[in-house]
């Protein structure tokens, strides 16, 4: 299950600012302003990045969750007299 592709909108203040220094680095290291194709390509290996991140945030967070969930305790059988109820059925 594959996270919604990331918008700037919805990055950090911090990853926002990450986002504008690689852009700035981009541009100082060309030596002139970037082209719209060359701005878009480092925004988007940057929220590539940012996405796998998330991902395997995500699929951590849940693999704990699943070591935590409730587990029956499997030593002890199902007892039917302690599930039913003493004056039988109405």
């Amino acid at each position: 299950m594959a996270l919604t592709r990331l918008t700037q909108k919805e990055m950090t203040e911090s990853e926002q600012r990450e986002l504008k220094t690689l852009l700035d680095r981009a541009r100082i290291a060309h030596g002139r302003p970037l082209s719209n194709s060359e701005a878009n390509h480092v925004k988007k290996e940057y929220i590539d990045k940012l996405m796998e991140q998330r991902e395997a945030e995500v699929k951590k967070a849940r693999k704990v969750k699943k070591q935590q969930a409730y587990k029956p305790d499997e030593s002890t059988t199902f007892s039917w007299s302690a599930n039913t109820s003493t004056r039988g059925r109405r």
